[in-house]
């Protein structure tokens, strides 16, 4: 019997461990035989995925959920057999806020991260001045961009809707999701469907007007819809938690940090801080950063691309009260902070709101957010600095009347990759390059999305590259 071939993943984040997952299932139901390894340099796999679980309480240390308009996250959980673990949103209530002068205004119904599909929603809105909304209403007269050619989100919302737009709606709404300096930020990397509305309708706010029309019409025929934003009754890792255990014994191997792979022949040499490793396939799910400077002998053009790829860190800070020791009513799912506010966090969730079975009735979960551009520094101050000032943002905005009862605070450093304007273009010669590297693949949040469904789609088109990589081989041999 032939040896079977081997495929090392690098990297036990949600990226690897589905790639993983991928390869195993892809190579069972082809009935062919493969070793896969996947080494993570951590004690424990899922990287910036983690749930704290303790005295009734459910603590995101990473992300908190997924979004169901992107299929595969819920797919995947579907062949994990955990669907019947989903969970929406609370019903209860299903807003947001921004802050302003360290009040909490209603993100107004009919907006959409930065523009509102009505003027009536928009003349309703404390957010923005009476100057401000004149501006904003300006953009159904305003001219459509002769060209395509990529511009920065900045760019284009002080274009189209004014100053007061960015730096009241859309910079702390896409904060949140890219911790991302706006001026800088790929509009077409990160929120196409601007542009292409540009170009279609001549006017954001007539794209969404004539879009809320569409959809208040085809309403009736549409059947029940998940929640837009998704969890785990338990927490997030249990989906990490699902893929590990659904990997063959031995499978997974932590503690192992890969120094160095080169090309020997027709495979590839491993050097990590265990002991050289060898496989036929390699796939690299790690930061694009990291994987740029493993291949630095292998492809140099290829490594100077992803190495050029800017990645930020970010810190979440779980904190419980006692609900009556929290004066905003909490009725919603939390807020996003605008960097003119020059606050220290950029978002906050009330975890104990916004999913069902995060804390105790009686007591509040809190859910602080830190990043950006101008916050990376904070990743190298103790828990007891950032707890000050997640405390010192709290209390202005929410009237907290004592300390938490429990503070669990988490650091992600080198999880946020930064979509800089031509960051598509970069991808493309990436992935032209790569294309030239037999029996390699990249998988991550560094290419084409950041979110959880972008990582298991990406995982999934390298497990599949590889697969018909391997089946190539196996046919020439």
């Amino acid at each position: 019997m032939e040896a079977p071939h081997k495929v090392i993943v690098v990297g036990g984040g949600i990226t690897g461990l589905t790639a993983a997952y991928r390869l195993v299932t892809d190579a069972k139901r082809a009935g062919v035989q493969l070793e896969v390894k996947l080494l993570d340099a951590a004690e424990r796999t899922g990287g910036v995925i983690g749930t704290s679980r303790r005295d009734g309480f459910v603590m995101e240390e990473g992300p908190d959920c997924f979004i169901s308009t992107k299929p595969e996250a819920l797919e995947i959980c579907r062949e994990l057999g955990i669907e019947d673990q989903v969970i929406g949103t609370s019903p209860t209530h299903r807003r947001s806020f921004i802050v302003r002068r360290n009040r909490l205004l209603e993100v107004p119904k009919g907006f959409y991260l930065l523009a509102p599909d009505s003027f009536l929603s928009l003349a309703r809105t404390p957010i923005f001045s009476a100057a401000g909304k004149a501006r904003m209403a300006c953009d159904v007269l305003i001219k459509r961009k002769a060209d395509d050619k990529d511009e920065s989100l900045e760019s284009f919302v002080v274009r189209r809707l004014g100053r007061e737009a960015l730096d009241r709606m859309a910079q702390p709404m896409v904060a949140g999701i890219y911790t991302a300096d706006p001026a800088k930020l790929s509009l077409k990397a990160t929120f196409p469907q601007f542009l292409e509305w540009e170009q279609e309708y001549g006017s954001i706010i007539r794209a969404l007007w004539i879009r809320k029309k569409e959809q208040a019409s085809s309403a009736s025929a549409s059947g029940a819809r998940y929640s837009l934003f998704l969890s785990l009754r338990k927490g997030l890792q249990t989906l990490t938690d699902k893929l590990k255990a659904s990997l063959p014994e031995g499978c997974v191997q932590t503690g192992v940090s890969v120094n160095q792979v080169s090309r020997e022949g027709k495979g590839w040499q491993l050097e990590t801080n265990k002991h050289p490793m060898s496989a036929d396939a390699l796939c690299l799910a790690i930061p694009a950063n990291l994987a740029g400077g493993l291949l630095n002998k292998v492809s140099p053009n290829l490594s100077s691309e992803l190495t050029g790829i800017e990645y930020h860190g970010a810190i979440t800070a779980n904190m419980v009260f006692r609900r009556e020791d929290v004066d905003h009513p909490l009725n919603g799912m939390g807020f996003v902070v605008p960097a003119v506010e020059r606050k220290n966090i950029i978002a906050c969730s009330f975890s104990s709101v916004k999913f069902e079975g995060r804390a105790p009735g009686e007591f509040a979960l809190l859910r602080a957010y830190i990043g950006g551009p101008g916050q990376q520094s904070l990743l190298g101050r103790d828990d007891t600095f950032i707890a000050d000032l997640v405390e010192r943002d709290l209390h202005a905005i929410l009237g907290l009347q004592a300390k938490p009862m429990q503070t669990h605070i988490s650091y992600s450093k080198n999880v946020m990759p930064q979509y800089h304007i031509g960051h598509l273009d970069r991808v493309e010669r990436i992935e032209r390059q790569l294309a030239q590297v037999p029996g390699l693949a990249l998988a991550g949040n560094a290419y084409r999305g950041v979110g959880i469904p972008d990582c298991i789609r990406s995982a999934t088109a390298a497990a599949a590259a590889l697969s018909a990589f391997l089946d190539g081989s196996r046919q020439s041999e």
